[in-house]
């Protein structure tokens, strides 16, 4: 054997090398089980939230960050007990690198113990919970809160409220975790400069007949705050109007929020809300969003479609970090909050020690006119003010902020209630 006949693999393997060390990495299949309500009272929800994610997924052959996407949509009917069924099934059975979605603030508090006992990165874009990214964030560290945290648009609209003049309000909401911290969140600014709440209603999951509770609204205030989740945010306010009880209303996000507002009538009118948000929100990124939505769904984009189409970007960005491949939930997580993503609400980034969003919080109010070019009067909810990069401890001090307990149903105190 000669020397080039001794030397001849060798020099194979260094070119085999040299060139595989100039070849792309290969991106790899991406399992993503999508929780969403596909029956029951949430179902229009659950369709919005699919629609928003398969949009983007749409947008981008089926690819995110490089990486061909297997996206496993399960019905856990806007139930957290169901949901904790089928998150197991997908982790278990389908072999999923990570879960996303899901509805109920309650759900992300069944969830969040799942992610952590089964190593699972769980985004909750629309499901969250406030001590999830409070005083519980540690115990859960895969979890990421992509969407927002439930007080997060309130501390705001107390403020607006204050800046309004309004001094004493009645509060209306649905009697669950995601009721209690919304109100709460409400409550805590609104008392902080100087109002009063003097008046706390709760009202079961559901409720169709708010004929019990309308008349035992206070008179003598200047402005109703409400929050109601599905067909009740349908089904309060063209019951309260029709009671003849014309007090101007402050709500959260989700009783004005798009997936409703097609089916509300002029008792809605003046109406305001906040959300970080609004298919009105007049800027080119969200106009081209809205367009684009419309003509593929026939409906104005809510924010359960946003929240999701905006989720899918940021694991898109995430993920191309990685050439493709899922580096596992907490490096994931890392590159995440590294990410500053402009999404069809505007910008957006993870506060790494929360894991939640800070972004723009935008005061809504329902007006009916033309927009983007539309040649018909519709209801829209037009931005009246923003308050920009709204983190989950608004203006609070964080220490002093966790050391309260979360908000819930007695806490704040009604310290006014009459």
């Amino acid at each position: 054997m000669n020397w080039l006949s001794r030397r001849l693999p060798l020099l194979c393997f260094a070119a085999a090398c040299a060139a595989g060390a100039s070849m792309p990495v290969q991106a790899q299949e991406l399992k993503i089980g999508f929780l969403a309500p596909r029956t029951g009272i949430f179902t229009q929800l659950g369709t919005d939230m699919v629609n928003g994610f398969q949009m983007y997924l749409d947008e981008h052959d089926g690819k995110l960050g490089g990486a061909t996407v297997t996206f496993i949509v399960e019905d856990d009917q806007g139930k957290p007990d169901v949901d904790v069924t089928k998150a197991k099934k997908l982790i278990l059975q389908d072999k999923v690198d990570m879960l996303v979605g899901a509805v109920l603030a309650s759900s992300a508090y069944a969830l969040a113990p799942v992610s952590t006992a089964e190593k699972m990165l769980f985004i909750g874009t629309v499901s969250t919970a406030d001590d999830l990214a409070q005083r519980q964030v540690d115990q859960y560290p895969y979890l990421v809160l992509s969407g927002w945290v439930s007080s997060q648009p309130n501390h705001p609209l107390g403020q607006w409220a204050c800046d309004q003049g309004y001094k004493r309000v009645a509060a209306i909401a649905a009697d669950y975790a995601f009721g209690y911290e919304q109100l709460g969140g409400f409550q805590k600014s609104f008392e902080d400069c100087g109002g009063k709440i003097v008046q706390k209603i709760w009202a079961p999951l559901g409720t169709k007949d708010f004929g019990p509770y309308l008349p035992t609204l206070k008179a003598d205030v200047d402005a109703i705050f409400t929050l109601m989740v599905g067909p009740m945010s349908l089904q309060f306010p063209k019951q309260l109007r029709a009671s003849g009880n014309a007090k101007p209303i402050v709500g959260g996000g989700t009783s004005y929020d798009e997936f409703a507002l097609p089916f509300m009538g002029d008792e809605v009118i003046g109406d305001v809300s906040a959300l970080q948000y609004s298919a009105a929100l007049q800027t080119p990124a969200n106009e081209a969003f809205v367009k684009a939505y419309r003509a593929k769904y026939g409906k104005v984009p809510s924010y359960y479609s946003e929240a999701n189409y905006a989720a899918a970007l940021w694991i898109d960005k995430t993920l191309a970090k990685h050439s493709g491949k899922y580096p596992g939930p907490l490096p994931f997580i890392k590159t995440m909050a590294s990410i500053k993503i402009d999404a069809p609400r505007g910008p957006v980034r993870l506060d790494p020690t929360t894991k939640s969003p800070i972004q723009d919080i935008y005061i809504k109010k329902v007006e009916k006119k033309k927009m983007f070019g539309y040649d018909k009067d519709e209801l829209w909810n037009t931005v009246i003010k923003t308050y920009p990069a709204v983190s989950t401890f608004w203006h609070y001090d964080k220490a002093k902020f966790l050391a309260q307990p979360v908000y819930s149903r007695d806490f704040p105190p009604c310290k006014y209630c009459e």
